[in-house]
């Protein structure tokens, strides 16, 4: 029975292997966003394609990403919204327990009220009434993979240049890929200094689905 025990012990380890590595759960983060390439993936985690394709490699074998083939491409994707999960409360779990990770959290963030916990509940009454605009600031693909009900796509690198759509009496509600990612808070920062009323959501699609909370698609 020691034996049994052991290897049913392993079969779970396989999976803490597999995440126990920072990369790892970057691309898993990334793909939390909807499908991509290797070349997407390695572009967008800032690493090699050769170095990339070695970590999808390792998530592959513990069965925590799929693959299917769309003409000349491989796309990635998660096995099952429940690998996202995981790493929802792997890193909130992480968050809890590690000042380490709280300092580097609140380093990162020059607004007092950016990364504190916001009723999400009450932004989406507030998007279905008009009365606040969310603000998808991930890249267009992203977007249509998944997005928060009511949200509008601004990719941050084309805020500057688009602003003039935005309307200035509604407050503005901002995210991106989740509380590690930037793209929310430079789009915040923009629009305070251009006289919006701004706030940066740190969920993203995993974190706001992971709360039993409405996600949209784009047909």
């Amino acid at each position: 029975m020691r034996s049994v025990k052991d290897h049913l012990y392993e079969q779970v380890a396989r999976i803490g292997k597999a995440v126990a590595n920072p990369k790892r759960l970057e691309l898993i983060e990334l793909l939390c966003q909807g499908e991509k390439t290797v070349e997407m993936l390695a572009a967008q985690a800032d690493i090699s394609v050769k170095l990339a394709s070695a970590h999808l490699k390792a998530l592959r074998v513990a069965r925590m990403v799929e693959t299917r083939k769309d003409g000349k491409y491989v796309l990635y994707r998660l096995a099952s919204t429940s690998v996202a999960d995981l790493w929802v409360n792997l890193r909130a779990e992480a968050e809890e327990r590690l000042v380490e990770l709280q300092v580097a959290l609140a380093a990162i963030v020059e607004h007092g009220d950016t990364l504190e916990g916001i009723d999400r509940e009450a932004i989406l009454r507030k998007a279905t009434a008009g009365e606040v605009l969310v603000l998808d600031v991930r890249p267009h693909e992203e977007f249509a993979a998944a997005h928060l009900p009511h949200a509008r796509s601004l990719p941050v690198d084309e805020l500057k240049q688009r602003l003039a759509e935005l309307p200035k009496d509604v407050p503005v509600v901002a995210y991106c890929r989740g509380p590690f990612c930037l793209m929310a808070k430079d789009a915040v920062e923009l629009l305070r200094k251009k006289g919006y009323r701004a706030i940066h959501l740190t969920d993203g699609v995993a974190e706001w689905r992971a709360h039993g909370l409405p996600i949209e698609q784009s047909s």
